[in-house]
């Protein structure tokens, strides 16, 4: 899977978080770098997400191929 591309939803929140924290380097002040501490971990937790899932939905998947096939 290619997480740089931003037509997928983790290479969006990549692109977006990358975006913060280039105009989080421009301002001034701790609330900006807290945000882009929060944004990284958010992306994160979305990243783990996404794999578990796909890893549920891929045997899960496969769990149902098998079943088909020895039908």
């Amino acid at each position: 899977m290619n997480m740089t591309n931003s037509a997928t939803p983790i290479g969006f929140l990549v692109l977006i978080l990358g975006a913060r924290l280039q105009r989080a380097r421009g301002e001034r002040g701790a609330s900006a770098v807290e945000w882009v501490i929060i944004s990284a971990i958010v992306v994160g937790i979305c990243i783990v997400i996404a794999k578990i899932l796909t890893d549920a939905l891929t045997g899960k998947a496969g769990d149902i191929s098998d079943q088909i096939g020895n039908s």
